[in-house]
């Protein structure tokens, strides 16, 4: 039975373009960059509004600092590999190399992140 649009070939017409794959990757890698950077700063709001008297008040500032720090070198990447292209050979060692620093990064941010939950951010009753 033909398939509803006509087409009996399952090959696409155009080959895979690798560099626009790798952009939308890089965009949609961004976009979770994006989320956890908003829901930092909203963890920081909450431990600076609890004040020193948080038990793991340092602790957790430090963690979130360093969590925001790797999220900006990650997202600066993502940003310089998505304006590359990935279809010049000259090209392609590099944005590996970057790709790969990127995703450890992203590693390590989700690593801290545990920890930062972990030591858990807590709203007074007052607030």
């Amino acid at each position: 039975m033909p398939a509803a649009t006509g087409r009996t070939d399952p090959q696409p017409t155009e080959p895979l373009n690798m560099n626009h794959y790798a952009t939308k990757k890089s965009v949609a890698e961004s976009m979770l960059d994006v989320a956890l950077l908003m829901a930092n700063a909203s963890q920081l709001k909450a431990v600076l509004e609890q004040g020193p008297e948080f038990r793991y008040y340092l602790t957790v500032i430090i963690l979130i600092g360093a969590s925001l720090f790797f999220q900006v070198l990650a997202g600066a990447l993502f940003v310089n590999m998505a304006r590359k292209n990935l279809n010049n050979v000259a090209n392609q060692r590099k944005l590996d190399i970057m790709n790969n620093v990127a995703t450890g990064l992203v590693f390590l941010t989700v690593i801290i992140n545990i920890f930062i939950t972990a030591f858990g951010v807590q709203k007074t009753e007052s607030q």
